[in-house]
Formats: C-alpha cells, structure tokens, sequence
C-alpha cells in the first residue's frame, strides 16, 4: 500500500511539473501537486511504527497549521521571501534526518555501508548550503541583510575544504568529519550568497530551488525513500534548467552569478545619482491624455507593481484603453520582481489573459513602432545602462528596450537608483514622462481621467 501511494505520488508530480510548464495549465498542475503531497503525507503516516503514529500526526498538524498561517498572512510581495524560507526548511530537514541517520541508523532502516555513508554526506553537505544560503537570501528580499564583500578565494577555500571532508567522511565514517562537513557547509552556503544581490537575487532564488531539489535526493537514497529520490531529481533538474534559462536571458553564467558578486558590490558603490540633470515629470492628467491619443501601449511590470499592488488598477487601465480602441499588451522580463515568474503571477492573479503576456525576445522588436510604453517601476530591466555602459554592474544584461517608443510613461517613487544600485538614464531621457509617487494610486487616477474625459 505505502509503495502505491509513493508511485501515485510521484505521478502526481510529475503531472504538476508538466502542469507548470505552461500558464494555461498552472493551476490543474498546482492541484496535482497538493493531491501527490496528500498521498505522500498519507503513505508516510502508514510507512511508520504503530507506537510513533501519534507524533507523526502531531507532526503533521503542527506543519499544516504553519502552512495554513503562512498562506493566509504572507502578501503577495512577499512571495519570494517565502519561497526562500522554504528552501531554508528543507535544508534544515536534510541536516537533521542526516544527524539522524548517522546516529540511529536502525530507525531510519539504512545500513551504514560506505554507499550510504557517501549519500548521507552529500544530503549533509548540500542540505547545509541550502539552509544558511536560503536563510541569507530570506534576509536579503526581506531587507534585513545588505551586500558583503567576500573573496572569491575564500569561498574556494571553503569548497575544497568541504569536498575534503566530504572524502574523508566517505572513506572512513568518522563522527569528527561529519560535525566539520556539517559545520563548514554552513560557513559555505552564508559565504556564497552574502555577497550576490540586485538583479541576481532571482536566479539565487531559482538556484537555492535546485539545492533543496537534490537534497531531498541525496536523503532518498540515505533512507531508501523512493518518493524522495524521484522528487528531489524533479525539483533538482527543473530549477537547474530554469536558472540557466533565467542567466541565459541576463546574458550571464551561473558561475558569474555565484563567484561574480565581488565585482558587481565595487560598481554599486559608483552610483550616478542625478546630480542636477533635468527631468521631465507629469501628473495623471498629463499621462492620460498621452494614453488616450495613443493606438498602442506596452505595459511594463516590475518590483514596484509588487510593492505597490498596482496588478488590478493596471488591468482595469488597460480594459479601458481596449475600450477605446487603444492595442494593448504586457511585457515580462526573465528577472523582473524578485524570484522566477513574479510578474506572471501577480498579473494571473489580476485576471490578466495569457494571450496578453510576452516574454522579452517576443515583444522587444515591438518598442518601435509603439506610441506608449507604460514602465512601472522596472528599474534595472530597462536601464539602456546594461546596453552602453561597460562600467555598471548589469552590463550585458538584455533588456526590455522601453526607450525606443515614442513616449515614456515612468511610474516610480522617486528617482532613486533600482536594486541592482544602478542609476537609470531613462530617467532624463527626452521622451520620457516620469510619474512620481506610489504606483497603484498614480494609475487609479489615469483611469478615472480616462473614464472623464472624450476621446
């Protein structure tokens, strides 16, 4: 029975990660991954001794109850927080069943062959990582935590010290080489993520997803927990695949994401604040009338329509402009907001169609020949910095090319420079219109000129 509903489970999420793969089908692939996590939860309870089933339910009350917390109480821009403190459990997770693996090797049903040593040191190992790198990346979304500079070279010391104990601990099962793997891969996992920040944090995030995906590998086969060996591999492979994507589109590698960071803080702190250069500011009466002798319009989402909740006001400006004749159209790029797919989220949950999302290689060629590209607060994704400055931190990331259309309507608090620590000449740029203040009550007051006024 406990084998069926590990097989029914790992079918289940399977089916969500093909689910998952497409927006269309996102929410039939998120139900099969609560059903294949029901299934899972189910054969564990039934996997265990009869005298343990009564922790095991506490246990599982007490997460649920959390869980039920968390989604009820965590806002929508806090997302990526808490997908980072996820990945810091489940790193955690991965320490403790390997301490507990290690010590009570007969409860966990693992014999401690040099096979399954070498397994419980790697679900150790990557498992630490995870939890201290996760935790650190919480602080950093979270605001709590800024950029520090770590040499390279001791985060090479700290890998080689790492993959050496790692060996020793394989060829010889000492407890001392367990407690110093243990403790240097936390040293590890905080010294490779303190350093990256700005536009990066997203492929961190998506990278951290990959961790824990081969944690929970690495612990399957300590424990011959098949779900979790076929599960983690899921996990693992798909956020390997979806980091490379997402570094593909910023024109980067993994490896100058992970050991990149050092250079990237030492250009932040040559910020090109404005100095005195002019400006071109606009109210919403101003913005409206641009809009409404407009034919076609490009919305532009970013962290600022996370922070300010301005997905629903931005949906109903653009039903009014459709209203009135006006094309338009969304455009996401592969790092906007905070973790993978931020902007396809809050969009989604704004009611906005599929069919009106694209993605950056599909729209850019679009900027041209467009009348209005509405920016809202995507700072670092449209800096043309990326393009012709060699000397800032996002050189050679592709950008969404804003500054080709006609005109720019820029909505965003103040004129200071975006997460990546770089000033955005798009700012004072001639066709440019910045909008200053909070972005959600900026639009609602477009929307309701439009609404007044004739076309």
């Amino acid at each position: 029975m406990v084998d069926a509903l590990f097989l029914a489970a790992a079918v289940c999420f399977i089916l969500a990660l093909r689910g998952l793969s497409s927006a269309e089908t996102a929410c039939r692939g998120n139900l099969f991954g609560i059903f294949g996590m029901i299934l899972a939860c189910v054969g564990a309870y039934l996997s265990i001794n009869f005298l343990d089933m009564g922790f095991t339910l506490l246990a599982i009350a007490i997460g649920g109850g959390i869980g039920v917390y968390v989604a009820r109480v965590v806002s929508i821009t806090a997302l990526p927080q808490m997908v980072a403190g996820f990945h810091s459990l489940i790193g955690l997770a991965a320490v403790l069943i390997s301490f507990g693996a290690y010590y009570a090797p007969g409860l966990f049903r693992c014999a401690c062959s040099s096979c399954n040593v070498a397994e419980l040191g790697l679900g150790l190992a990557i498992g630490a990582v995870t939890f201290v790198g996760s935790a650190v990346a919480f602080m950093k979304l979270h605001g709590n935590c800024p950029n520090y500079r770590v040499p390279q070279m001791l985060n090479v010391f700290f890998g080689a010290l790492v993959l050496s104990l790692f060996s020793y601990f394989v060829f010889t099962g000492s407890e001392t080489a367990l407690l110093l793997l243990a403790a240097f891969s936390l040293i590890l996992g905080g010294t490779l993520v303190l350093p990256i920040g700005g536009a990066d944090m997203p492929v961190v995030v998506s990278l951290l997803n990959s961790y824990s995906g081969w944690t929970a590998s690495g612990i399957g086969f300590t424990i011959d927990n098949d779900l979790l060996i076929i599960t983690g591999a899921l996990v693992g492979a798909s956020g390997a695949i979806l980091s490379y994507i997402m570094c593909r589109g910023m024109n980067r590698s993994i490896l100058d994401v992970i050991f990149g960071s050092v250079d990237r803080i030492e250009s932040e702190d040559r910020l090109r604040i404005s100095e005195s250069r002019p400006i071109k500011c606009g109210s919403a009466e101003d913005a409206a009338m641009v809009l409404r002798n407009a034919r076609s319009v490009i919305i532009v989402p970013g962290y600022g329509m996370a922070t300010s909740r301005a997905q629903y006001a931005l949906k109903e400006m653009a039903d009014v402009l459709r209203n009135r004749g006006v094309g338009v159209k969304y455009a996401i790029h592969p790092v906007a907001g905070r973790m993978p797919g931020h902007m396809n989220v809050l969009l989604a949950e704004a009611g906005v169609s599929y069919e009106d999302v694209f993605e950056l290689e599909a729209i850019n060629g679009e900027f041209p020949s467009c009348d209005v590209a509405y920016v809202v607060g995507a700072n670092d994704i449209t800096n043309p910095a990326a393009l012709n400055d060699p000397s800032c931190s996002i050189y050679g990331m592709p950008i969404l090319e804003v500054g080709k259309a006609a005109t720019v309507l820029f909505l965003k608090r103040s004129l200071g420079a975006g997460y990546a620590g770089v000033d955005n000449e798009l700012f004072f740029a001639s066709n440019t219109m910045m909008l200053l203040g909070d972005a959600k009550a900026t639009t609602e007051d477009v929307i309701k000129v439009l609404r007044n006024s004739g076309r």
